[in-house]
């Protein structure tokens, strides 16, 4: 039986990926951050609920034990958790929440997570979204992770860049050692994502407007995801890829930046040095 972990699985895109998997007979392991919605979703699957917090880099080591613990071999490991926030204070560790959130947390579980990964030759699937060719042009290596002059959609697009980046420069590192990377843009979901953030593309999430604006349903936008999810790489999809509708999709410069991504793995490995 193939071992998945799938983050952000407590809702949205992430509770129908995992729900798709689960009837193919993988074994689930759900990660959210809402400890009753999580246990919820794992109970229906007759999965493991994993509650965890990633504005917390602690909580993500912790997590990444306990996986490590639990499972033999893990087959995917999917990135999926992930949101809009309003502006705050840094978090604990001290970064801009967005940024740790989207791209810090994912980053250091898919480190931590490393050696079951390359052992099992596994797959790791990321969200990403097409907010990262407008808003992510504004990207600054140098002030990414600090909250400065700040606005919610401008760290989201940053975010999801940052995670195109991680998906090529993972590919470039560890496709030899067996790794397959790929990430994708979901379309845009209505899911509650960025419900109660602050945000104002809470207007659009959360209101009649998503009518307006064509919204998937999440069964729609996890479609891909569970595709890339069940599909053969090589064959159904090449690793290092960016996806959206299940066919390959066109990314901004800076995304194609492959020295940017090596330099934005190695600031990210700086940053997450202490839990490293």
């Amino acid at each position: 039986m193939k071992t998945a972990v799938i983050t952000g699985a407590s809702d949205g895109i992430g509770k129908e990926a995992a729900r798709a998997l689960a009837k193919s007979g993988w074994q689930l392991a759900i990660v959210g951050r809402n400890p009753d919605k999580t246990a919820q979703v794992a109970k229906e699957l007759g999965a493991v609920p994993y509650a965890m917090d990633f504005a917390s880099l602690q909580n993500v080591k912790a997590l990444s034990e306990r996986l490590s613990g639990d499972y033999a071999c893990i087959d995917l490991l999917i990135n999926n958790a992930g949101g809009i926030f309003k502006r705050q204070p840094p978090t604990v560790d001290g970064f801009e929440i967005t940024f740790q959130v989207n791209h810090l947390a994912p980053f250091l579980l898919t480190k931590l997570l490393l050696p079951k990964l390359i052992e099992s030759k596994a797959a790791v699937i990321t969200t990403a979204s097409i907010a990262h060719c407008n808003a992510g042009m504004f990207f600054d290596l140098d002030r990414v992770e600090k909250n400065g002059e700040y606005s919610p959609y401008m760290a989201y697009g940053n975010s999801k860049l940052a995670n195109i980046l991680m998906t090529r420069e993972l590919d470039r590192r560890y496709r030899e050692l067996g790794v397959k990377a790929a990430c994708f843009h979901p379309g845009v979901v209505s899911t509650s994502f960025a419900k109660a953030k602050g945000s104002p593309m809470g207007l659009m999430y959360n209101t009649f407007l998503r009518k307006l604006f064509f919204m998937k349903t999440p069964q729609e936008g996890a479609d891909t995801l569970i595709w890339l999810a069940e599909g053969e790489p090589y064959q159904d999809w090449q690793p290092g890829g960016y996806y959206a509708n299940r066919k390959p999709a066109g990314i901004s410069r800076k995304a194609q930046n492959q020295d940017l991504a090596l330099a934005l793995w190695e600031k990210s490995e700086a940053l997450c040095a202490p839990y490293l």
